[in-house]
């Protein structure tokens, strides 16, 4: 069994994050985090599209893995296609990009010392554009509770263009959003020790009951099963 090594740090690309990891053979679960992922994986490049429940995956055991993982919003207009389309997808991004644009990027990955520090520095010069100013909005909007009457009238939209543009940022509307960016809030209080009935109301669910139904809802599995072993993140 090949050792799994996963490491991340962040990326010079704004607001992403650079991580490596070999497999070990294993079936994987990566959990929703409304994040997109541009992943070297053995001189393919792939673009795996923002998560509305887990995704399962495998690989075999050695295969390298070098991403960037985009913060939510920021990777479709840098990779040039709306999130919606590759919701819950994992695509080559040779059906995204010309084939000689993608097979310059992969030869630049593919024939470095270090594939990981090759697509930073790729993805660094490539995509250097300032975030979408409603991006923004709409991110710092959800993560201080605002509802979606008061986040479109911050913008001067409709809340069905809200939406809208919301799918084509992050893949799903602002309450999706809101409901992926808790669950994860809540995990990672979850993971340091608290109790599932105090995270449950330190993240905004209503009792324990609301918090693990949406668990189970989004990862497939309940939060004592999904808390249990350590999990790698696989893009």
């Amino acid at each position: 069994m090949v050792e799994v090594a996963y490491r991340e740090r962040p990326a010079r690309v704004p607001g992403a994050v650079l991580w490596t990891r070999t497999a070990d053979g294993r079936a994987y679960r990566v959990l929703p985090d409304g994040c997109m992922d541009l992943l070297w994986i053995e001189g393919t490049l792939v673009v795996a599209g923002p998560d509305s429940r887990a995704y399962d995956g495998s690989a075999e055991g050695g295969t390298r893995f070098a991403a960037l993982r985009f913060a939510p919003g920021r990777a479709p207009s840098l990779l040039g296609v709306p999130a919606r389309e590759v919701l819950d997808q994992r695509v080559p991004l040779a059906e995204l990009w010309s084939a000689r644009r993608v097979r310059r990027l992969a030869d630049r990955v593919g024939t470095a010392a270090d594939p990981a520090v090759a697509l930073e520095d790729a993805a660094s010069e490539l995509f250097d554009q300032a975030p979408d100013p409603l991006t923004t909005h709409v991110l710092r909007g959800v993560r201080r509770g605002l509802g979606v009457p008061e986040l479109a009238a911050g913008v001067g939209l409709s809340e069905r263009q809200l939406h809208r543009r919301c799918l084509d940022a992050f893949g799903y509307g602002p309450k999706m959003l809101d409901r992926v960016l808790r669950l994860n809030r809540a995990l990672d209080r979850a993971r340091s020790g608290s109790p599932l009935a105090e995270v449950a109301a330190r993240t905004g669910y209503a009792d324990q009951a609301h918090f693990s139904r949406d668990v189970k809802a989004l990862t497939g599995v309940p939060p004592r099963v999904l808390l249990a072993p350590e999990r790698v993140p696989a893009g």
